[in-house]
């Protein structure tokens, strides 16, 4: 009987064993083993992205890099006379990457009768070290262009805005500029200073006419103009005529004129009047003339 027992006591063991459910006690235990590995390569992850060190001049430089692109994928910038310059939401994600918050110390009304005029400080907040590390003012008036009808709630927001930004920009404009941006915040190129408008020229009106008692003194009577002289008329030039120029060639082929004769008068041919070319066939005839009588003499 007892060994009838001990049988049946194996066989529900093994009844138990075949039915047990194995699987999940596997899965939870190698959760359990693997979990820790994930968040460690997790957390290395994330220490890796968590933010840069301004004092590490590589760690800003590859800041500058990403800012570039998250300025330009999000649109954060503003376009003045050609250049870019870069919104608050820029600069705070500048600061966010490098642990810097902004703190907003006081915001002042500093308004009168004919002005709404507010004033802000903002402090800048260095997680990492516990210390503040910049502090920036700004001012914002409806006295400024475009800001007339601006509610006081607005001209009091815009002055925290200002002063976010100029903070920022004290400490980390050469961040922005490696980024390619101009180092001032956006919003401070919309302020256009507390001058009002000049005034529209008015029109002076014309002066009333003043009665005054003229004596009119004879008028001399202007002398008569002496006629103009008639200018004189020039002649047209009358060039040699072609029998002239026919004659001249005929001359200067004679054996008793010398190459350098011909040559002269034939560059001057063409510029020779009637009067010049009749002057030039004479001397030509009476030069073959006198050398004629000197070589029958020399015979």
């Amino acid at each position: 009987m007892a060994l009838v027992e001990h049988y049946l006591s194996l066989v529900g063991l093994i009844f138990v064993l075949q039915n047990d459910n194995r699987p999940l006690a596997t899965q939870t235990m190698t959760e359990a083993t693997k979990t820790p590995k994930e968040t460690t390569a997790a957390a290395k992850k994330t220490v890796r992205v968590e933010s840069y060190d301004i004092a590490k001049s590589d760690e800003t430089l590859d800041l500058a890099k990403d800012l570039a692109k998250f300025i330009k994928d999000n649109k954060l910038s503003t376009q003045v006379q050609g250049k870019e310059f870069v919104n608050v939401e820029g600069w705070q994600y500048a600061g966010s990457r490098l642990g810097i918050v902004p703190i907003v110390e006081h915001v002042i009304n500093v308004s009168n009768d004919q002005e709404l005029k507010y004033q802000a400080k903002v402090t800048l907040y260095d997680l990492r070290h516990g210390t503040t590390v910049g502090a920036g003012f700004a001012i914002c008036s409806n006295k400024e262009s475009g800001k007339k009808f601006y509610q006081e709630f607005a001209i009091a927001s815009m002055a925290q805005t200002r002063a976010v930004g100029k903070a920022y920009r004290n400490i980390l404009a050469w961040i922005i500029r490696a980024a390619g941006y101009e180092p001032t915040p956006a919003e401070e190129m919309e302020y256009s200073g507390n001058v009002p408008a000049p005034a529209l020229p008015v029109a002076a009106e014309p002066a009333a006419p003043v009665m005054r008692a003229v004596t009119t003194a004879p008028t001399p009577a202007a002398p008569a103009e002496a006629p103009a002289a008639e200018a004189p008329v020039v002649a047209p030039v009358q060039y040699a005529t072609a029998s002239q120029k026919e004659e001249i060639i005929r001359l200067l082929n004679h054996p008793l004129i010398t190459r350098q004769e011909k040559t002269k008068m034939l560059l001057n041919i063409n510029r020779l009047d009637e009067e010049r070319a009749t002057q030039a066939i004479d001397k030509l005839r009476k030069a073959i003339e006198d050398r004629e009588g000197t070589t029958a003499v020399a015979a």
